[in-house]
């Protein structure tokens, strides 16, 4: 399996010169605010790298950037597919190499934000050429896992890829069936492809993380939701229900989606719908700041309130400055 590359879309300006900002970190933390002082620090265009904003529709639940802030500072990957579209990390660094090299050509800075760790890895250092997806085998282990339960097909990984198992937990379905399924179309596990790739980027990334006080940043996330909530995500969800768009759509298998589905369907009281998707959010923040961590590029900058955000994009600007 092969990394994907495109060297004659490559730009002839020496890596050195081509300085990729990557702000980072966990939902909630302030990425969007800091990005949108950065771009204007930086005289920066931002690139999404959110697994969940380039969807359409999906706009108070994955807390996009309002349309006056992509009217000031324009924005990749946002509003671009709809729900029932697919799309993934090895795509999304494809196209988002290619789109660093135009925004180089214009004499303008890349400046790549998100927190979807997988997203970010892809643009960054490389990915293997996945192999499509294969309706029958996944469909005999969706059976699979319906019969025997998660931690049988984690003992089936184990098996056959035991370095994947070991980074996954039962509950992790998804990634336990595609790398199951990728050794089944390629005979090489998931993790050999990964080992193998090269990083196939013509640029130099400066990681930068926006860092909390966890006490404070679940604070954070739990008063985001009580705004989403109040700003309409109930109604949103019933939006993408009228347009056919259903909880099964890998898009949708999102944290407050899947909480409000749950909902409007009569499973959950709306309190406990509230309180949900606080706490998966909580989980979610956790597990990105589990991944982040691994990451020893990242040069991470304490936040402790909003009123910092101007004074850290300033000092991440100088950080920037440095390489």
């Amino acid at each position: 399996m092969r990394i994907v590359s495109h060297p004659s879309r490559r730009s002839s300006i020496p890596q050195s010169d081509r300085r990729v900002l990557v702000l980072v970190g966990p939902t909630a933390c302030g990425k969007t605010p800091v990005s949108l002082l950065l771009a204007n620090l930086l005289g920066a265009e931002i690139i999404s790298a959110d697994s969940r904003q380039v969807y359409k529709f999906f706009d108070i639940g994955t807390a996009k950037p309002t349309v006056g802030e992509r009217q000031r500072v324009r924005h990749y990957f946002i509003d671009e597919l709809t729900p029932d579209e697919a799309f993934n990390a090895g795509e999304f660094g494809i196209r988002g190499r290619e789109i660093i090299d135009e925004i180089f050509r214009r004499g303008k800075q890349p400046l790549v934000v998100g927190g979807s760790g997988l997203y970010v890895q892809s643009l960054v250092d490389g990915f293997f050429d996945s192999p499509p997806e294969d309706d029958e085998l996944r469909g005999r282990l969706y059976e699979q896992l319906r019969k025997e339960g998660g931690s049988a097909l984690l003992d089936e990984l184990r098996r056959i890829d035991p370095v994947s198992a070991a980074r996954m937990l039962p509950t992790n379905t998804r990634r336990i069936i595609r790398a199951i399924e990728v050794y089944h179309l390629t005979g090489i596990p998931i993790s050999q492809h990964h080992a193998s790739q090269e990083p196939q980027r013509d640029f130099m990334p400066v990681i930068a993380g926006l860092a909390w006080n966890r006490k404070k940043l679940y604070g954070r996330i739990n008063a985001r939701v009580d705004r989403m909530i109040e700003a309409g995500l109930i109604e949103e969800v019933h939006a993408l229900r009228r347009k056919g768009y259903r909880k099964q759509f890998n898009a949708l298998q999102t944290v407050g989606y899947q909480e409000v589905f749950a909902y409007l369907d009569g499973r959950l009281a709306k309190e406990r719908m509230i309180e949900l998707i606080k706490q998966n959010s909580r989980r979610y923040a956790k597990r990105q700041l589990t991944w982040f961590r691994r990451d020893p590029r990242i040069k991470w900058f304490f936040v402790s309130s909003e009123e910092d955000f101007e004074d850290v994009a300033h000092q991440i600007a100088a950080y920037f400055g440095k390489f």
